[in-house]
């Protein structure tokens, strides 16, 4: 990637930034390749999710992750790249083809901003093949043609353009200097226009595969783990609703952000009419100043509705010989999958919990120190899935699940998140989840499945998360 060291802001003219884009389409004749080209700025203070409700638009692709408690939000809309890889190089030909699109990038702008350069938006399914009917391809990845930032307090506005030898190179310097002028002083107005509607109400509820298949499979599951075919698995239900209206997923995602502010609230959107959205407590990984940061969670109890209930609650999860024994599963998985890639994590670990506004899971942060040559992208191949979403053993759990679940899970307990230019980045994993369309929302909720795993537990668990998403979309 080349970087121009210029302040956009003091450009001066329409004209200088026509004539600076002339010059990258001359480059992307000179080199037979498009030119990416990525503008930064620093703006003022902007709500992301505000900016996106504010031109949201259900035909056009878009992501969003906050997490409010670390003051962290970003937004972005439109693509100006994209590619859509399948099968089980997945991982690796999205890795290649971010390095090729830095490789011909000219990012403009203070390089210590945060996000500055282009940032890669990206999702992937649960499973790396996916039905040709399912909404979400088994991995997306792009570059959206404008991003808006919030980090620690300093927001950064950028757009992005992909200049080819045959571009309008008018039209893109008129719109970025459109966009660079409406951020400098945003307008909300549109916004408060567009939440000014009748109030919304599921008028139709649905299990898919009818009400008494979970129970079942709980069953069969725990009959395959006394026999030896795994030690743990994750299996899900899915819930079908009809609003009498169509749902909005930023609105949605305002409420989550709001009632969860140590979750990560996010939105990935096909530009198709799908959005999927949540409020995960998980993190997948995070890279920053190549320091790597894993969750561990597992081991789920309710909240109390006194302290000494909520305490009472937390300490029988504690200790929990079932609950403990599911964490050290996945902890146990992170750390040697870790170690794979050279990076040394710590050999064992005392849980903790993690509060939220309904549940309360065992959790513990796993700190690792990155290793040179590791991208982001091959620790979040190594990971996904964790036995927290998937299993142990690993091949064999995930193999079994689609023997036990009736409906596929598309992006459900996937990877979904972000890679910058610097090759730092967060991904999450997509549960606490729901996918909406118009009048439509199919919500997600999982559990893991051990010896001495009970039926009537777990089905009372997954409504427990069930009922959070629902109270959330309304």
């Amino acid at each position: 990637m080349d970087t121009i060291p210029l302040d956009p802001s003091q450009a001066g003219s329409y004209e200088a930034l026509f004539r600076f884009l002339q010059g990258c389409q001359a480059r992307a004749a000179e080199r037979s390749h498009p030119q990416l080209v990525s503008i930064a700025a620093e703006a003022g203070a902007l709500d992301p999710l505000a900016v996106l409700e504010s031109i949201y638009e259900e035909n056009e692709p878009h992501f969003y992750t906050e997490r409010r408690s670390e003051n962290l939000a970003i937004a972005g809309a439109e693509d100006a790249v994209r590619f859509a890889p399948t099968g089980p190089r997945r991982f690796a030909e999205v890795k290649e083809w971010i390095a090729d699109t830095l490789e011909h990038t000219i990012a403009v702008g203070d390089d210590s901003l945060p996000f500055f350069g282009p940032c890669f938006f990206s999702a992937f399914s649960f499973f790396a093949d996916v039905e040709q009917s399912e909404p979400f391809p088994s991995s997306s990845v792009f570059v959206p043609r404008w991003q808006v930032a919030v980090k620690k307090g300093r927001c950064v506005a950028i757009a992005n353009a992909l200049v080819e030898p045959e571009s309008d190179v008018a039209a893109e310097a008129t719109r970025i200097w459109n966009a660079n002028t409406k951020f400098r002083s945003f307008d909300y107005a549109d916004s408060e226009q567009r939440r000014a509607r009748p109030r919304l109400d599921v008028i139709e509820t649905s299990e898919c595969g009818g009400d008494a298949i979970f129970k079942q499979s709980v069953s069969k599951a725990v009959e395959a783990i006394k026999r030896g075919d795994f030690r743990k698995i994750v299996l899900a239900r899915a819930l079908d609703l009809t609003a009498n209206q169509a749902f909005h997923p930023l609105e949605i995602l305002n409420t989550l952000r709001e009632r969860y502010p140590d979750c990560y609230a996010f939105s990935y959107a096909n530009g198709r009419g799908e959005s999927f959205i949540g409020a995960s407590p998980e993190r997948l990984v995070s890279v920053e100043d190549a320091v790597v940061k894993v969750d561990a969670l597992a081991g789920t109890a309710p909240r109390g509705r006194s302290a000494s209930e909520d305490a009472q609650l937390g300490n029988q999860l504690l200790h929990s010989e079932k609950d403990l024994r599911e964490h050290a599963i996945v902890f146990e998985s992170i750390r040697r999958r870790l170690q794979q890639l050279g990076i040394s994590a710590p050999e064992s670990c005392r849980p903790y919990l993690k509060k939220l506004q309904n549940v309360q899971h065992l959790h513990v942060d796993i700190e690792a120190k990155k290793r040179s040559g590791i991208h982001m992208l091959d620790i979040v191949e190594a990971l996904h899935p964790t036995p927290a979403v998937g299993g142990t053993p690993r091949e064999v759990a995930v193999a079994s699940i689609r023997d036990f679940e009736t409906f596929p899970r598309g992006l459900y307990a996937g990877p979904i998140g972000w890679v910058n230019a610097q090759g730092e980045g967060e991904f999450l994993v997509a549960i606490r989840s729901a996918q909406v369309s118009g009048k439509q929302a199919r919500l997600y909720a999982g559990v893991g499945v051990v010896d001495g795993s009970e039926p009537e537990r777990e089905y009372q668990e997954t409504n427990l998360k069930f009922q959070a998403l629902k109270e959330n979309l309304l």
